[in-house]
């Protein structure tokens, strides 16, 4: 069992207080001159685990990518989580709130002032402690607003058809309670009408400051598309494409880029469109059938580059080429279950939801409450070169299925186009747009984590020392926004001389650099 840069914490509740001795940033050089701290955090932090009142294996885990590797957190919180999950950090990494579809969490893991009651309906009331459908919230902060966030979220009013019949927007100020947050509108219907439960998406428009969100209307092939801009949260139309859905479970998402999205659902297959973040609008949908044991609980995850896309069954993972001429013909197999159960029988670690990670890796639920998570190491890599792991993730602590809804957030304008209208990369090189670069700590001992501006390709790292002579290589994934440095050795020394080394960053003709302090 691998636990990647496993580094585990133990603590109460989490304050903005103990997030707020990260480490400064002592060395910063971009293109000849200082810039300030590269945002990272919005998505950082995922939330897991449930009922902290048990002993472990029960309790909370948090795991958090801010540092480039992911490290882990024992915390004790009234909030717990199954399927439905999101929170939302600043571009600091501190934990704004959470939720679970029950009830909104502040910082501290308490109930927010206002917060309870969400998502009002009988299935709801069934499961107070957690809803359990997958991408059942959504949160979007509110342009032009630090602020404000919207919340959307739904539930199954109709048990029998296992249907939605209403969107519902929460309004969250964190401005106030001291700066813990209040709810201050909650449950407003935003669209009444029958819609298949959960799969709630987002991406960012191509003017780089608004959004688009969609939710799937049941028993048809119609998006509902709702815009998030200064103004508020509106609907903004219907569009009718692809195949009839009916009542269903499994997954959407958007690519990274924002310029592809899956639909998939074991038992009717998966459909991948092109998008316009311009319009809003979805186009050219290509479709393949999966085989499928059982069909419920499936997932789908774009790998970072946006060409591959992830399916899983219950007992298989699946790869698609969204490149290739034909997708059906492009499926790889992956992986199928190896027997495994977590801590034992009959928790069965099969598969599930899926989400990309900000450290480039896509993490794969297990359909139960066990105590491992799959992990597909190179996701832009074909076929088994993937290197997908099962069970490669051990957690500690029951983790059922958690894993957060999370939208792009550090996606921008698409520069240049009609929509483009809004000035946000105006004036600026490209070379420079949006392409600060931390290291930190700096001094360091040999490890430390470069921080940037999250990249739509694969780039590479060049660490060289004042000579010119080239000590480390690495490739950065793209859309991901820190990457962990190790110059030592097993003994935990530097494998370099103490001194200041040149720190490089490329994307084709993108180009950052700082410099780095080793100390012996």
């Amino acid at each position: 069992m691998m636990n990647i840069g496993q580094s585990f914490r133990i603590m109460k509740r989490r304050t903005n207080a103990t997030w707020a001795v990260r480490a400064a940033l002592v060395v910063c050089v971009l293109v000849g001159c200082c810039s300030t701290r590269a945002q990272q955090g919005l998505n950082n932090l995922w939330l897991g685990g449930f009922d902290s009142d048990g002993p472990p294996p029960f309790g909370g885990i948090d795991m958090d990518f801010f540092t480039g590797e992911v490290e882990f957190s024992f915390v004790e919180r009234d909030i717990g989580f199954k399927r439905t999950n999101t929170n939302i950090t600043n571009a600091e990494g501190e934990l704004l709130f959470s939720t679970n579809g029950a009830f909104v969490a502040n910082a501290l893991g308490d109930t927010m002032v206002n917060g309870s009651g969400l998502n009002p309906s009988w299935y709801t009331s069934q499961y107070s402690e957690g809803l359990s459908i997958g991408q059942g919230v959504l949160i979007i902060p509110k342009p032009e607003d630090p602020h404000i966030y919207y919340l959307l979220h739904a539930t199954i009013d109709d048990w029998a058809t296992g249907m939605a019949h209403y969107l519902y927007v929460s309004t969250i100020d964190m401005s106030q309670e001291g700066g813990l947050g209040a709810v201050i509108t909650k449950n407003e219907i935003l669209i009444a009408d029958e819609l298949n439960y959960g799969k709630l998406t987002a991406v960012r428009h191509a003017n780089g400051r608004d959004w688009w969100v969609y939710c799937n209307k049941g028993n048809s092939n119609s998006f509902y598309r709702i815009l998030v801009c200064p103004e508020g949260v509106v609907f903004d139309g219907i569009q009718s494409v692809g195949m009839l859905r009916p009542a269903d479970g499994g997954q959407v998402c958007f690519s990274a880029d924002g310029t592809k999205f899956a639909y998939y659902w074991a038992d009717q297959g998966l459909e991948v469109f092109q998008f316009d973040r311009c319009a809003g609008s979805f186009a050219d949908p290509d479709f393949a059938m999966v085989v499928d044991d059982l069909t419920f609980g499936t997932g789908a995850a774009f790998s970072p580059s946006g060409r591959f896309l992830y399916v899983t069954t219950v007992f298989d993972v699946y790869q698609y080429d969204t490149e290739a001429a034909d997708l059906a013909a492009s499926q790889v197999h992956i992986a199928h279950w190896d027997s495994t159960y977590s801590p034992s029988p009959p928790f069965a670690a099969l598969f599930n939801i899926a989400q990309l990670a900000p450290d480039g890796k896509i993490y794969i639920g297990t359909g139960n409450g066990t105590q491992v998570l799959h992990v597909i190491h190179n996701p832009d890599e074909p076929g088994l070169a993937c290197n997908m792991e099962q069970h490669g993730i051990h957690l500690d602590r029951y983790f059922s299925n958690s894993l957060p809804n999370h939208p792009n957030y550090h996606l921008g304008p698409v520069d240049g186009s009609v929509c483009d209208s809004l000035g946000i990369n105006v004036g600026l090189p490209d070379a420079v747009v949006q392409q600060a670069v931390q290291a930190y700590p700096n001094p360091s001992a040999g490890v430390f984590t470069v921080q940037y501006a999250g990249k739509p390709t694969a780039g590479v790292m060049e660490v060289r020392d004042l000579g010119g002579k080239m000590v480390l290589r690495e490739r950065l994934p793209a859309w991901s926004q820190v990457h962990q440095v190790a110059l030592t050795g097993a003994a935990g020394l530097p494998t370099v001389q103490a001194g200041l080394y040149n720190c490089k960053l490329v994307w084709g003709e993108q180009r950052v650099r700082t410099r780095i302090i080793i100390e012996p």
